[in-house]
């Protein structure tokens, strides 16, 4: 019985990093290539390493993948799903946050992402792959536009 495949649990952070000190609330997302060669847009997010929170994890992978620093504003929410890899079955669990940008310079220096790209809030959702990411994007639209009291 050979078809006994194990389950790997795998936690992830990253987030939504904005930057609000132009006309119009900007978006920093990577771009990496699928199996077929497409441009596929989503949020910076990565593995938490050793001691670390989600929150710090979500800080230093933006900071990796985008090169922009930032810090967390905002609790977007957490998104769950199976898929296979190596023949084992790997439940990953991804926890997102918002940024803001404090600094930093675009980047596409990390190996694992082709382009990075500011893209206009209102526009994020039309750019990005996956639909659970559009809505926490929605969710975050709706953070940034509450008025502070």
């Amino acid at each position: 019985m050979g078809t006994n495949r194990r389950s790997v649990e795998e936690t992830s952070a990253g987030g939504l990093v904005i930057d609000q000190t132009g006309e119009v609330v900007r978006a920093a997302l990577i771009g990496r290539r699928d199996r077929r060669g497409r441009l596929v847009w989503s949020l910076p997010k990565g593995h938490l390493e050793a001691g670390e929170t989600a929150e710090q994890a979500a800080v230093r992978e933006v900071r990796e993948e985008t090169g922009i620093d930032g810090h967390v504003v905002a609790e977007l929410g957490v998104i769950d799903f199976w898929f296979m890899a190596n023949d084992r079955r790997i439940h990953k669990t991804v926890h997102h946050y918002l940024l803001e940008a404090d600094g930093g310079e675009l980047s596409d220096e990390d190996a694992e992402v082709d382009q990075v790209a500011w893209v206009d809030l209102d526009e994020v959702s039309k750019r990005l792959r996956y639909p659970d990411e559009r809505r926490l994007v929605a969710k975050a639209s709706d953070i940034i536009a509450a008025p502070t009291s």
